[in-house]
């Protein structure tokens, strides 16, 4: 197992949607305690994978608008 191995189900966030029903991500678990995302609209997208110690300030920035494009 590697450490973006997947080890959880992916679920929908609770952050996601901002107003709109259609904004939604999910998230799921990895192997070294970080985390994987996907958009739930797009699961052929791809992923993004966030170590442990990434997962925490991501979160800081979407709750802070650090990422409005």
């Amino acid at each position: 197992m590697n450490r973006q191995s997947i080890v959880t189900a992916f679920r929908k966030s609770t952050f996601s949607g901002g107003g709109s029903a259609n904004e939604r991500v999910e998230v799921a678990r990895t192997a070294d305690g970080g985390r994987a995302v996907r958009d739930s609209k797009n699961l052929d997208g791809g992923l993004q994978f966030y170590g442990p110690g990434d997962w925490a300030p991501f979160i800081d920035g979407v709750k802070a608008d650090a990422f409005e494009g």
